[in-house]
């Protein structure tokens, strides 16, 4: 056990007016805190990071380390991971949490090995339990079982958190945080690859967890042929289409498309939800949509109980003509 009970949050600010994980996790330990009587902390590295230092001030960090060197500029994995252990080696943290995208699917594993550590990964929900433990809570076994999972004596406890999962605290303009500025180490790891260049690609879509309105298909669309129709649906409406576990699983749609416990967690204004039963998996990531609109044949199906409107139909004519009925709209 250690003395502190900070609890730490990697700033991740790399596409940060798109990803905002960062700040949904700082919203999340600010709750822990409450209950740990620690404090929450963020830690940033780059060149020139003074904009994401108040940023995350103003989402809740009570504290932010950062090393602020022009050596940082480029993502390096190598010295992300080696900056990371060396903090948490002087500082003691009791938590190190960090979004479970690309890059902290990359850094927390090396971390997590090099402070011989353990880490849950891919967390949808965190909680202290009675003795003060963080309570990493995510998916296991294909997404048919919830795990609690503890780290009892090693320490910092670690996780890795789903993007969407949480709801990020309102920006507060008066919030003021202790700011830790601390130097490159001159022991810095040669970088084993060296970034020539870099540019930002967005992709041509919003991600689900971004989007406003969001199109869900289960197996009651039919077919992958009927699946399709919610491609042309959500183009009219502005929307990003998901899917259920079977459809993934029958190569109707690609996995990223997965809306469930396995897969991601949404909170659209709007939700459209085609042909789905509703098992537990699913409907835990989408509760948190303003409004659902669910298709059904089965009027006991779980999604039709949760849905705001319910439509007992068959969901490919009925996304068939609230097709037609966007179209005529449109050319009215």
């Amino acid at each position: 056990m250690t003395d502190s009970k900070e609890i730490w949050v990697l700033g991740d600010y790399r596409n940060y007016f798109h990803s905002r994980v960062t700040l949904q996790i700082l919203a999340r330990a600010s709750s822990l805190a409450e209950k740990t009587g620690g404090r929450v902390c963020a830690v940033v590295f780059g060149d020139h990071v003074d904009e994401y230092v108040n940023e995350y001030i103003a989402h809740g960090a009570e504290k932010v380390y950062v090393i602020d060197d022009p050596a940082l500029k480029n993502y390096s994995v190598e010295n992300y991971s080696f900056l990371m252990t060396q903090l948490v080696h002087e500082f003691k943290p009791e938590t190190l949490l960090v979004g479970a995208t690309r890059f902290g699917q990359e850094i927390a594993p090396r971390v997590a090995k090099y402070l011989k550590t353990g880490l849950t990964a891919d967390c949808i929900d965190l909680e202290i339990d009675e003795k003060g433990r963080l309570v990493q809570i995510a998916p296991s076994f294909g997404g048919n079982l919830i795990a609690k999972i503890i780290t009892p004596e090693k320490r910092p406890q670690m996780a890795t958190v789903r993007p969407g999962t949480f709801q990020e605290l309102t920006h507060d303009y008066d919030a003021k945080g202790e700011v830790i500025r601390l130097p490159l180490p001159s022991d810095l790891p040669k970088e084993k690859i060296r970034c020539i260049r870099s540019e930002y690609k967005p992709s041509r879509n919003r991600k689900l967890e971004e989007a406003d309105i969001v199109i869900i298909g289960g197996r009651g669309m039919g077919s992958k042929r009927k699946f399709k129709k919610l491609f042309e649906l959500a183009e009219l409406v502005n929307g990003e289409v998901g899917a259920t576990r079977p459809v993934v699983y029958a190569d109707w749609i690609s996995h990223d498309a997965l809306v469930g416990q396995a897969g991601k967690h949404i909170k659209p204004r709007v939700l459209f939800s085609f042909g789905v039963s509703g098992a537990i998996q699913h409907t835990a990531a989408v509760t948190d949509a303003d409004f659902i609109v669910a298709i059904n044949k089965n009027p006991n199906a779980t999604m039709m109980k949760m849905a705001d409107v319910a439509i007992m139909a068959d969901a490919n004519q009925v996304c068939s003509g609230i097709i037609r009925a966007v179209k005529d709209k449109i050319r009215d």
